[in-house]
């Protein structure tokens, strides 16, 4: 590990990660398995004890019970898995394509090591969660994240873990509501510089396969999430491009070696390039290279995703 101060799926992600670069979770060949190259206020109307229901997930171990809580907003349900602890709370937030379970085997150890209540979530079309037609809107998915946790009597002192396309929630949620956010760990996630006028068109241009075969079999899941994430992508990112980060939350950026552009040799070194770009562009922030790990960081490094969350959640807390 080196710090600076302080393939189906994969294909998924190459949408989103070259190419969605929304990235979700993998890298040029999507989220999956394998490798490939070149989502405001919205109003709740439901009470997490009204329809919540509890069960123990998979990862829960003796750490703790995970429950299942049922959350409405907008008019769709969605699905907040809570280990419940004291104090703080740590919400993990996953990568493009992928649900809550990506982060089952972190969730007991960071409740047991902690001490704090560990929230995962299903954004809307995945896991438990309603889907919800049309492309992919970060405000939309901001709007579902902050209502969701206020509904479960969350409105401060959380740590927001965020991987590959989530990076783009935690730069919008960061930016509207800081006073919730006691400090961020981005693992390898998207961040603004790294989506200039020069890099959205090749992402464009890399995805268009997938985004072409995803239309074949629009109904699966992970193709769904493909073609809506890929409507208004460039706009989308254009603007993302400009949003700042506040420099009153302090966040850890944690970099891939290989990147989930680990095809081309331009976009990998733009890639890493924009998370040290990120990292000095404000106070507070400390940058993190994953050694020898891929864009799933949580798989291939999950000792390294553990330690930053732990050393953020113990130094503000």
């Amino acid at each position: 590990m080196s710090r600076t101060t302080r393939k189906q799926r994969s294909t998924y992600r190459l949408l989103s990660a070259l190419a969605v670069l929304t990235l979700t979770a993998g890298a040029a060949t999507a989220c999956s398995d394998g490798d490939s190259t070149p989502e405001h206020a919205a109003s709740s109307s439901s009470s997490p004890s009204s329809s919540a229901t509890s069960s123990t997930s998979p990862g829960a171990g003796q750490s703790g019970v995970s429950k299942l809580h049922m959350v409405t907003n907008d008019g769709h349900r969605l699905a907040f898995h809570v280990t419940q602890g004291n104090g703080h709370t740590i919400v993990l937030d996953s990568g493009g394509g992928e649900d809550s379970s990506q982060w089952k085997d972190l969730v007991p150890k960071l409740h047991a090591d902690t001490g704090a209540t560990v929230i995962t979530y299903d954004r809307a079309g995945l896991g438990k969660s309603d889907v919800v037609p049309g492309p992919w809107k970060v405000d939309s998915a901001v709007s579902d994240l902050k209502p969701g946790l206020e509904q479960l009597g969350i409105t401060k002192s959380v740590t927001l873990v965020s991987h590959s396309q989530a990076g783009e929630i935690a730069s919008y949620f960061a930016k509207d509501n800081p006073k919730m956010l006691s400090g961020a760990v981005l693992v390898d996630a998207n961040l603004p510089p790294f989506f200039t006028d020069e890099e959205i068109p090749r992402l464009v241009a890399a995805s268009r396969p997938q985004v072409d075969a995803a239309k074949k079999d629009p109904d699966k899941p992970e193709n769904r999430q493909i073609i809506s994430t890929a409507e208004g992508f460039a706009p989308a990112h254009k603007a993302f491009h400009d949003v700042t980060w506040p420099d009153a939350v302090p966040v850890a950026v944690i970099v891939s070696e290989k990147t989930p552009l680990d095809g081309s040799p331009v976009d990998a070194q733009r890639w890493r390039d924009a998370a040290a770009s990120f990292a000095q562009d404000g106070p507070n922030r400390t940058l993190v290279t994953a050694k020898g790990s891929s864009h799933e960081v949580p798989k291939d490094r999950p000792d390294l995703v553990l330690m930053e969350i732990e050393d953020m959640a113990a130094t503000q807390h």
